[in-house]
């Protein structure tokens, strides 16, 4: 039996994150997109593939929150010793502050939208990508040699 759905409409989650601060634009690089911004930081809203009605699709991220850098919304790499703002053209170190900013937008949308929010999310800001200086350059792994 499926479980109906507590999540708003993407029209009514528009309204709902205009209400409560949040700047909503046209996003116009994704289908029915948009861009909703507060405290510097920014991600992208579609209607979620899965729906098959257009009027009644939940909101799903396109692009997940990430500080906004000329208008582009970044994504958070972690390099173990640091977390960095990284966009298609920089690669910033973050601070302690945008950390927060990403945090508290993250944590906004997820109650507004309906969507899970997870302990170990709650607990901090997570990154979109892992990649640790120590593994770098490594080869794949070598296969088992066969037992004779």
């Amino acid at each position: 039996m499926k479980r109906e759905s507590e999540q708003p409409s993407l029209d009514r989650t528009l309204e709902l994150v205009r209400a409560h601060g949040f700047d909503v634009a046209p996003y116009a690089a994704a289908a029915r997109g948009a861009l909703v911004t507060k405290y510097g930081v920014g991600a992208v809203l579609v209607a979620a593939p899965e729906s098959t009605n257009t009027e009644d699709a939940i909101a799903a991220f396109a692009v997940h929150p990430g500080l906004l850098v000329r208008g582009e919304v970044s994504r958070l790499l972690d390099r173990g010793y640091q977390k960095f703002i990284k966009t298609s053209q920089y690669e910033l170190p973050a601070s302690a502050s945008q950390l927060q900013a990403i945090h508290t937008f993250s944590e906004e949308l997820k109650q507004l939208t309906g969507a899970i929010s997870l302990y170990n999310e709650s607990l901090g800001t997570t990154s979109d990508v892992y990649r640790y200086d120590r593994l770098m350059g490594r080869g794949d792994a070598q296969p088992a040699p066969a037992q004779p």
